[in-house]
């Protein structure tokens, strides 16, 4: 298979090096100081798991020097999707197909508008992953994890190629889920309010859990999620807030997820993709979601900072 990255940091970079590290056909799309430094010295993958260098490596910025490919595995941040979906053109053949790996549940029928929805499947991984500096990724923590399938979830022989080519890579568990729109709603019950439950608290997961009026908070933004789905028609699981919590609870004290990251940091992040996502989801089904709603209106100054759009001092 011909496989391209199209955003190859914290996600890309690593699912990506594994299936290069098998011997998979990859291409990384990558630019910047990240895009330099592969290609001075390869990409580099430090993971519990066991890590990695690549070298030499196929790397580009520009989608025309690809040309048509079997699979592009996006793995730019949600927000980034319309615009990847676009720039990543060049490289969609008759049989292309494009898996989005970014979370939030959106991306399918945005890549879908773009390029048509028989390029697009469902998709979503679980990993804590980030850039320690260009051309280095560092997984953390998290068994990482990838799920893909058809958007009607029948069978099909592409997404049973795609799962064998994972299968064969080091450090990862694939799946085909039965449904993949429920294991994204699933995924995204967890993300965005772990997100924006820490991000507007301001603290690692530890103290979030343990702190009683915080993880009140956690598992109200998780029941909103629940209810949105449902309303949606998605098959949540009737202990899907207490699995989540469950998991919640097995992680490092002091792990946070990439969007509050992002947003500690002063950087643009996902808060329009995931708690924006829930209240908007959740408008066109008539369903109340009041903790995302503080969430995304307390955070959302921040956000307009981090993107130019706003300027005041802390």
């Amino acid at each position: 298979m011909r496989i391209a990255v199209f955003g190859s940091g914290a996600v890309g970079g690593y699912f990506g090096g594994r299936l290069a590290q098998a011997g998979e056909d990859v291409t990384f799309i990558a630019r910047g100081e990240h895009l330099r430094a592969m290609h001075r010295s390869g990409l580099r993958v430090d993971s519990p798991k066991g890590g990695f260098v690549l070298q030499p490596i196929k790397v580009t910025e520009d989608p025309g020097q690809v040309g048509a490919v079997d699979v592009i595995l996006v793995g730019v941040k949600a927000w980034q999707v319309p615009q990847a979906a676009r720039s990543m053109r060049p490289m969609v053949g008759a049989n292309t197909w494009v898996v989005p790996l970014q979370n939030g549940v959106e991306a399918p029928s945005q890549l879908a508008e773009a390029l048509g929805s028989q390029h697009v499947v469902g998709g979503l991984c679980k990993v804590s992953s980030f850039v320690a500096e260009p051309g280095h990724i560092r997984h953390v923590g998290v068994e990482p994890y990838v799920a893909f399938g058809e958007l009607d979830n029948h069978p099909s022989q592409r997404t049973e190629q795609l799962r064998q080519a994972f299968a064969r890579a080091a450090g990862l568990t694939v799946e085909i889920p039965a449904d993949i729109h429920a294991a994204m709603w699933e995924k995204f019950l967890f993300i965005a309010s772990f997100s924006g439950t820490g991000a507007v608290a301001r603290v690692p997961v530890g103290v979030l859990r343990s702190v009683p009026e915080t993880r009140q908070l956690l598992e109200e933004a998780m029941h909103e999620v629940l209810a949105v789905a449902r309303a949606h028609a998605i098959a949540m699981p009737d202990d899907i807030v207490a699995n989540t919590m469950a998991f919640v609870d097995s992680l490092p004290p002091d792990g946070m997820a990439s969007m509050q990251r992002d947003i500690l940091q002063g950087r643009p992040s996902e808060l329009a993709s995931q708690s924006g996502a829930v209240m908007r989801l959740g408008q066109e089904v008539n369903v109340a979601t009041p903790v995302h709603r503080f969430i995304y209106s307390s955070l959302w100054p921040l956000e307009l900072r981090a993107r130019g759009q706003l300027q005041f001092s802390l």
